[in-house]
């Protein structure tokens, strides 16, 4: 599922004008985004948590080339699924 797509989903499930739907979904990213930036932790009990990770420089390889090259030290998003999420997704029909 795309962005798109759940704009649509949650247009027909709620019953809403696009544009509304479309309002929402960027009002929750956006919020996800900016506390992320400020290092904060994001849960959504149910479904799982959005945390930053720092990685540490390293020597990685171009797998074009095989050609060694330095990694600068980065910050990412890492999710972790929740126990209900996977519960869920692992469900027999």
């Amino acid at each position: 599922m795309n962005k798109s797509e759940l704009i649509e989903e949650l247009s027909m499930r709620m019953a809403l004008h696009p544009k509304k739907a479309e309002s929402m979904v960027n009002t929750i990213l956006t919020s996800m985004v900016n506390a992320m930036k400020k290092s904060r932790r994001v849960e959504i009990r149910g479904f799982g948590s959005f945390v930053m990770r720092d990685y540490k420089p390293y020597v990685g390889r171009n797998p074009k080339s095989g050609e060694k090259i330095k990694v600068n030290a980065k910050v990412l998003p890492f999710f972790k699924s929740g126990k209900d999420m996977r519960d869920r997704v692992n469900e027999k029909p």
